[in-house]
């Protein structure tokens, strides 16, 4: 059983039934540590199972700026291909996250690639109707903030000690902001904070984004795997401040989902091992530079 669960989780997230599609293989090729490398906040945040529950909030909370949704809404595959679109999401965070610096600009390139197609107009939470692209400095800082903002309370919530602190963590990531073209990305948690306060008038709470809210809470997984993933949305619920619950027509848990959560995390931690399958290959890349600098007379 805990072979078959490991195999699900692992294709769900990466493609792959061992979890070592071919993006994942070639972070151990490459010249340099990375952005981030071992120690780091980065590392310590992306590679921890708290990282599930932060998806779900992350996605949820997108869906509440109408540019953002507008651009789900009108050209994202998420309800014929949910996974294919889930796993090249956790594609660029890995690599951006593990890969060396060639790698991590080319996938935000790949990214950005896609993107350069995404355009239409929305009506925003005012009325009035206005123009979007993928590529807009609006949309592009409310996604790295959005994602940022999960990313960091779920960690906070149920994962360990983050070196550096929030700060740390914020100020590293928005690296990734800056290589997929935001400007100015908030660099202390302070900042994240102000940032996402003042896109708060542009939040807005309509049938799309109750659409993607069910789609979201019921995704076409395994049966295996709902129970457990059920809990894991009610933790993102409760994570979320009760304005923007209001909005997505969420209620927080009435049961423990906080405790809960933890219990399925240390048994996802349990099922998939204490490093990912990127971090490992990240770790191989390292000790291979560090044998060649050690190798070298010069």
């Amino acid at each position: 059983m805990v072979d078959t669960w490991r195999s699900h989780l692992l294709t769900t997230f990466s493609g792959d039934d061992a979890g070592k599609p071919a993006w994942v293989e070639k972070m151990a090729d490459g010249d340099d540590a990375g952005f981030f490398g071992p120690g780091s906040a980065a590392w310590a945040v992306h590679g921890g199972t708290a990282t599930l529950i932060a998806g779900i909030r992350a996605l949820l909370l997108q869906t509440l700026h109408p540019g953002a949704m507008a651009g789900v809404h009108d050209w994202s595959r998420y309800q014929e291909d949910p996974l294919g679109r889930l796993s090249g999401t956790i594609r660029w965070l890995l690599t951006v996250t593990f890969g060396d610096t060639a790698q991590a600009r080319a996938e935000s390139t790949r990214v950005g690639r896609y993107h350069n197609r995404v355009v239409g107009t929305y009506v925003a939470a005012d009325g009035t109707e206005h123009p979007y692209t993928a590529g807009d400095p609006e949309l592009l800082s409310w996604v790295h903030v959005v994602f940022t903002d999960a990313f960091l309370t779920c960690e906070e919530i149920w994962g360990g000690t983050i070196p550096g602190g929030a700060d740390q963590y914020v100020r590293e990531w928005a690296t990734a902001g800056e290589l997929v073209g935001v400007v100015d990305p908030p660099r202390s948690k302070g900042e994240l904070t102000a940032a996402f306060e003042a896109f708060r008038p542009s939040m807005k709470s309509d049938e799309r984004v109750a659409e993607a809210v069910r789609f979201i809470r019921n995704p076409p997984l395994r049966r295996t795997m709902m129970p457990a993933y059920r809990i894991l949305f009610a933790g993102a619920v409760a994570s979320i401040p009760a304005e923007q619950r209001r909005m997505l027509g969420l209620r927080r848990p009435w049961w423990p989902a906080i405790t809960a959560n933890r219990v399925v995390l240390w048994g996802v931690g349990m099922i998939l091992g204490r490093s990912s399958t990127s971090e490992d290959a990240a770790r191989a890349r390292l000790a291979r530079l560090a044998r060649t600098a050690a190798d070298d007379p010069t």
